[in-house]
């Protein structure tokens, strides 16, 4: 099977995403984040840095899937993805979904609090919309490791096969 268009057209996609992800971490939300904390009442300005601080890890999870994906289409490219190697990409992968996703479960868990005891600002939709995320979160990360797991296989079948010819 031909895959050279769809790895090249992809990794397009993805230079011009992580090049996105380094112009947003660096000028767009530091700016508007700060400008969300002046905006804010005193006692809320914490929540815009909190805020800040989550929307940089989260990018920088995703920098992480970008580069790994990457070397997965090298190897692609090369016709080895079914060689132990990709399995450490592959955990890089795994991996920052795990982290994303736990990041996500403590901003959600922080927030929830944060407005149930705060009787000015308590709105339902906010941690709802949280639950949500979170449930896709994992189901994200659950379908990470099953595919993972389904790479080791067929990387174990490979090598079997390639043993007995």
């Amino acid at each position: 099977m031909k895959l050279d268009l769809p790895v090249v057209v992809l990794r397009l996609f993805l230079a011009a995403l992580f090049a996105f992800l380094v112009v947003m971490q660096l000028f767009s939300l530091p700016g508007d984040f700060a400008h969300q904390a002046q905006e804010a009442r005193p006692e809320f300005a914490h929540v815009s840095w909190l805020l800040l601080v989550f929307t940089e890890l989260e990018a920088l999870c995703v920098q992480v899937i970008i580069v790994c994906a990457w070397m997965l289409l090298g190897m692609v490219k090369k016709d080895r993805i079914f060689s132990p190697k990709s399995l450490g990409w592959v955990n890089g992968i795994v991996w920052s979904f795990v982290v994303g996703w736990v990041l996500l479960v403590a901003l959600a868990g922080y927030l929830t609090a944060f407005i149930y005891f705060t009787p000015e600002i308590r709105d339902p939709g906010v941690p709802i919309l949280l639950f949500g995320m979170v449930l896709f979160g994992a189901v994200l990360v659950l379908l990470m490791v099953i595919l993972r797991a389904l790479l080791r296989q067929a990387t174990t079948l490979q090598s079997d096969m390639e043993e007995v010819i």
